[in-house]
């Protein structure tokens, strides 16, 4: 388990990013406990934007344009076993797996491209305004997030925009929302620039627990600026969250303590 100490430690440091935590009388959402179960080798060249889990593997996307890649990584040593380029000159973003194929963001392009599942063939794709960080799916829609607080539902078929939700805590917005996972009907939503990871509720975008990474960021070797937590993904069956970052020399299983009291995320 996470030590309580590094738990208070983390807790203070929420209250400090948000404005305080007794100026308002408000709490920030409590930290999740969880339990380090393996930690595995991860390609510390990988600069993360996307994660999931599917059949035995982790399928992950990198960044910064003309390096962008979709891959396909075997976990017992992080190899990787397939791999192809974003198209010429894109800036890969956030990847999710639907049906027999993968769904792929472009950071400012406005574009997301479709791959087959099995050899990383091109099927096309959508656009779509703004731009693109995470992306997953709750079986139902895609769900995008843009660096914002807002998370974008869009329909898989057209990339056509269904609805949005306001992530908050206590009434504040969330920004920078980045890589995000579906996880036991809430969304898993690392934040840019943190080590934390929120978990949302998808009907009224309230955070009601953070999963503090800092430990693990540490024990990662991360160095600089851009090495933040980034990466999520949720292997139903084994009950196994993969959580790694960019450049990140290690990918960490997690086990999450059960949640308790009011809070459905």
């Amino acid at each position: 388990m996470v030590q309580p100490a590094v738990v208070r430690r983390a807790a203070a440091l929420l209250c400090l990013i948000a404005g305080g935590c007794g100026s308002q009388g408000t709490k920030p959402a409590p930290l999740q406990p969880y339990m380090v179960s393996a930690i595995y080798p991860h390609d510390r060249a990988a600069f993360t934007e996307g994660l999931f889990f599917h059949d035995g593997a982790l399928y992950e996307s990198t960044g910064y344009r003309g390096r962008s890649t979709l891959r396909r990584v075997r976990i017992a040593d992080g190899r990787v076993l397939r791999r192809v380029p974003f198209p010429d000159g894109v800036f890969g973003e956030g990847i999710a797996r639907w049906k027999d194929g993968i769904i792929g963001l472009s950071w400012r392009e406005g574009r997301a491209y479709r791959w087959d599942i099995g050899g990383f063939g091109r099927r096309g794709g959508f656009s779509y305004p703004g731009e693109g960080w995470g992306l997953t799916h709750d079986g139902r829609s895609l769900i995008l997030s843009d660096g914002t607080a807002w998370l974008r539902f869009l329909d898989p078929a057209t990339g056509r925009e269904i609805r949005r939700l306001r992530v908050s805590e206590n009434g504040r917005p969330v920004p920078r929302l980045n890589e995000l996972e579906w996880v036991d009907g809430c969304i898993l939503a690392n934040v840019w620039g943190s080590t934390r990871i929120a978990r949302i509720d998808p009907v009224t975008g309230k955070v009601g627990h953070w999963i503090e990474l800092a430990p693990l960021a540490a024990r990662s070797g991360a160095a600089g600026r851009e090495s933040v937590a980034n990466g999520i993904a949720f292997d139903g069956k084994s009950r196994r969250l993969f959580v790694t970052g960019k450049n990140w020399g290690s990918l960490f299983v997690l086990r999450l303590a059960p949640i308790s009291g009011e809070a459905r995320c």
